[in-house]
């Protein structure tokens, strides 16, 4: 299991009950715990400086969320995806955020049209550095915006719960930068459908944008599942 350097995920003590679940999910995220491997609690205190306790409540949380998965007699396991749990999980989730769009576009306060505008430009500006986890992190912010200004605490919390399943494929794929580029082409598209308040376009918009992301993550997966 490779995991990433300490120094990047060292937690502070202060707020180790709130944060050693959201670091766990950062590997899971950034790769460094790959689909199908085991979590080695002694490596992973070692690396997050924390105590079993901890650990094994944050775990527990991420099996919750459908993000680690339990083998009875042998341990806790990132899940390993088949290429219909890809798709079947994208196709809810492009449901999901197309929803969430048109209820934002004609829900969303000026104060977060103002977020959006200026994750947009934050993203370009990642892009242009080829600083592909910044980019990530808006990217993820931006989707989680929509979201929260759809005003619909239901749809925020189920597409909270199936997007969650998906974050480490959905950073992976962003490794080509043809489909990277056409991803932040999107998200501009997006960003003006919300500027005009058309609900209808921004749900075809991310509809769209999910669809693609799938097809990217899909390729991805099987080539290298084939090696």
């Amino acid at each position: 299991m490779t995991l990433v350097s300490p120094s990047d995920i060292a937690i502070p003590r202060d707020t180790l009950q709130q944060r050693v679940a959201n670091r766990l999910r950062e590997l899971l995220v950034r790769g460094g715990l790959e689909p199908g491997s085991k979590l080695n609690e002694r490596e992973l205190c070692e690396q997050l400086g924390v105590s079993r306790t901890p650990l094994r409540e944050a775990i527990r949380l991420l099996v919750s969320e459908g993000l680690v998965v339990l083998d009875p007699g042998r341990g806790a396991f990132t899940p390993e995806w088949s290429t219909d749990d890809i798709s079947n999980t994208f196709e809810l989730l492009g449901a999901l955020e197309g929803l969430a769009g048109e209820l934002a576009a004609q829900r969303i306060t000026t104060g977060e049209l103002a977020e959006l505008t200026a994750l947009q430009h934050e993203m370009q500006a990642a892009f242009e550095r080829r600083d592909l986890p910044s980019y990530y992190q808006l990217n993820a912010r931006t989707h989680d915006l929509l979201s929260e200004a759809a005003r619909n605490p239901i749809l925020r919390e189920t597409w909270k719960q199936v997007n969650g399943r998906m974050h480490a494929l959905r950073f992976r794929s962003n490794q080509d930068e043809g489909k990277w580029v056409k991803a932040l082409d999107e998200h501009a598209q997006i960003l003006a459908a919300m500027k005009a308040r058309d609900g209808a376009g921004a749900r075809q918009l991310l509809e769209q944008h999910l669809r693609r992301k799938r097809d990217a993550v899909l390729k991805l997966y099987r080539a290298e599942t084939a090696r």
